[in-house]
């Protein structure tokens, strides 16, 4: 039987019931907003969305960045030998480092 509305007692569930593990991004902090204002001439709205983007960047799990930059390197014809070299120096000289990848941990994020 399918209806629109469920039973008594049921609960309606739209989309997945998968819980997403993405943070919601805290209000960016007013003293470096200002700082980025003063040194940059940006006006406090665009200010706030640097260090946004900036926050988001960061917050990256690594999973997700060692699949994004493989995909862009292999775009522009990048061979999976130098792809994990450059990848796991990227890693290294983060701000806030990735642990140490091997290459294999490296191809296993990669292609599982």
């Amino acid at each position: 039987m399918c209806g629109f509305l469920p039973d008594f007692g049921q609960e309606v569930v739209i989309g997945s019931r998968r819980p997403h593990h993405r943070r919601v991004p805290a209000p960016p902090d007013v003293e470096l907003v200002a700082r980025i204002v003063a040194s940059t001439g940006l006006s406090p709205a665009e200010a706030a969305r640097v260090v946004e983007d900036v926050v988001a960047f960061h917050a990256e799990p690594v999973e997700d960045y060692v699949r994004r930059r493989h995909a862009h390197l292999k775009t522009y014809g990048a061979k999976n030998d130098e792809i994990f070299t450059r990848i796991a120096e990227e890693l290294a000289n983060r701000v806030v480092a990735a642990p140490g990848l091997s290459e294999r941990q490296l191809r296993r994020i990669v292609y599982g």
